[in-house]
């Protein structure tokens, strides 16, 4: 994970002001630096930070190419290019390639800058992982920016009045509200020689290559539409998808959490991954594989938040006269106990860490204004709400509980990788109103609602998550979004998922099979894995948003509406 920034001044240089400094410097504590170069008429700054995960040795920010003087900055993390897996530094080899970008002309275009465009925006295609760049050609004076095709990292952009663009991972300052998320819907360049005396530096957005290979597989396919027959399979344990869907997460994670180095001028770090643990069926099922992918010796953190939700608490007293725990009660916590006592019991010789990070209402208070920066520009009552339970559970300090006795202690993780199970709901249909959308109108409703939120991933989730949790000097990865992951689960048809429409009501019919669990027809697919990998509880849990699992919602007002603006 990596902090980066880029400003333009006709008129003179515009320095990263002190709190957007900070802010980036939190997201990559190992190494910062900045390089200011004047191209024509204009001005450009360019500034990186580096939090070091790949690569047997740090690799300083901005790339600096000494013969053409072209620039990377580059937050992200390139696990392949077609399907060449990258070893040792992924900026670096991002960097080699840009520059090798434009030597050959293999297409028929205009002239030489719209060959460069045409030549950057199909390399990218090529990359898989999360990526946001900022991406300086000295040879064609042209600046290149963008996010990943899902927007799994944040970048946000601004114009000023007299036409200079400031564009960062993070946006601080007075002046907030003229702050954009870049779209993830294809590379954007400035050419620095389009200079309008009105308007100032033009931008235009070059669109992803619509090649059958990747338009297509990242897509919503026709195979996620109803299906041709009413007689639909039953999904059981002898599915072939659920050995199909271990396979293809083992291999998801296989390169997030195997292999991660230790912070540089450390020899060694016995706790290199955490999990972002609310004892559920997404979470859980991944900690399960990674069990089995990672050395016995490396330890496992549980990253587990509570809130002291002051509402709640009221309300529980007025039920009940005994003193309210105001975190043991919270529903994730209960959960996550309850699956820490299994996967203790099913994965033994491992460290399990279950950290409990419990926030009080007070704390919560005091970090709001530093959420609410960095959320922004969205800025709901379910932005907020989401962010501040992903804040406190990213900064991984809470306690451990000895297992010899009932002590416990302060604990801070050491872990700079966090595993999160974001991304399984929108693919295997895991959200109530799914369900409600299926009982209204069958599987095209079903399929239509899962377009939708797939469709809106980026916009609503994955850049305000970046900027929470990256504040602490951690990286956020998401197995079930990766490429080959997507891919495979989008191929996949809708009654190969979910087990919605294979029986009457929520109650599945028993199956001839003694061996097959009963279970609810959301994520069925994954329920089944869960349970055939001896995590029975979670294949069991119900869907519980994290705001409400973590009570992180409505802490004063229960009638507050998620879509509520913040005031």
């Amino acid at each position: 994970m990596c902090g980066i920034f880029f400003s333009s001044g006709r008129e003179s240089d515009h320095p990263v002001s002190d709190n957007t400094l900070e802010y980036l410097c939190r997201r990559g504590p190992d190494q910062i630096d900045r390089v200011v170069v004047n191209d024509q008429t204009v001005c450009c700054s360019f500034f990186s930070s580096v939090l070091a995960l790949r690569g047997d040795s740090l690799v300083a920010q901005p790339l600096q190419d000494p013969q053409t003087n072209s620039i990377l900055c580059w937050n992200g993390e390139a696990w392949k290019i077609d399907d060449t897996l990258i070893a040792g530094n992924d900026a670096q080899t991002v960097f080699d390639n840009l520059l090798r970008a434009g030597s050959k002309n293999p297409y028929q275009v205009l002239d030489e800058r719209e060959r460069l465009d045409d030549a950057i925006v199909r390399f990218f295609s090529r990359v898989s992982g999360p990526f946001a760049f900022i991406f300086y050609n000295a040879r064609q004076g042209s600046v290149y920016y963008g996010r990943d095709r899902l927007g799994r990292r944040s970048l946000l952009r601004t114009k000023a009045h007299n036409g200079d663009i400031v564009i960062s991972s993070v946006c601080i300052g007075p002046s907030t509200k003229n702050w954009a998320e870049v779209e993830a819907d294809g590379v954007y360049v400035i050419h620095l020689s389009n200079i309008s005396e009105n308007t100032g530096l033009v931008e235009k957005r070059i669109a992803w290559p619509e090649t059958k290979d990747l338009h297509d597989s990242l897509s919503f396919r026709s195979c996620n539409r109803p299906p041709p027959c009413l007689e639909i399979p039953r999904l059981s344990l002898a599915t072939p998808a659920v050995n199909e869907l271990l396979m293809n997460l083992r291999h998801a994670l296989a390169i997030r959490a195997v292999g991660i180095p230790s912070p540089p001028a450390q020899t060694s770090t016995p706790t290199k991954v955490a999990i972002l643990f609310s004892g559920g069926l997404d979470c859980t099922l991944l900690t399960r594989i990674i069990h089995d992918l990672l050395p016995q010796d490396q330890d496992i953190d549980l990253l587990n938040v509570a809130f002291e939700n002051p509402r709640v608490l009221k309300a529980t007293a007025a039920r009940n006269s005994a003193r309210v725990a105001p975190y043991s009660l919270c529903p994730d916590r209960v959960t996550g106990l309850s699956t820490y006592a299994e996967l203790k019991q099913v994965c033994p010789g491992r460290t399990w860490r279950f950290v409990s990070i419990d926030v009080s209402y007070m704390e919560t208070v005091s970090h709001r204004s530093q959420v609410t920066t960095l959320i922004h520009p969205h800025n709901t009552e379910m932005d907020l709400s989401i962010a501040r339970a992903l804040y406190f559970a990213a900064r991984g300090v809470g306690t451990i509980r000895s297992e010899s006795s009932d002590d416990s202690r302060s604990y801070s993780s050491p872990a700079r990788v966090l595993i999160s199970g974001l991304g399984a709901d929108e693919l295997f249909g895991g959200y109530t109103r799914h369900a409600t959308a299926f009982s209204r109108m069958g599987f095209q409703g079903l399929s239509d609602e899962l377009e939708l939120d797939y469709g809106r991933l980026g916009k609503r989730n994955l850049g305000r998550d970046d900027r929470v949790i990256s504040h602490w000097g951690r990286e956020v990865r998401y197995p079930y979004l990766d490429e080959d992951f997507l891919r495979w689960a989008l191929r996949l048809p809708l009654w190969e998922k979910c087990g919605f429409g294979q029986c009457p009501g929520s109650v599945p019919v028993p199956s001839k099979n003694t061996n097959d669990p009963l279970l609810e027809p959301s994520k069925k697919l994954l329920r089944l894995l869960s349970w055939k990998l001896g995590m029975k509880s979670a294949a069991t849990e119900k869907k519980r948003a994290i705001q409400f699992g973590a009570r992180s919602a409505k802490m004063e007002v229960g009638r507050t509406k998620g879509t509520q603006v913040l005031p």
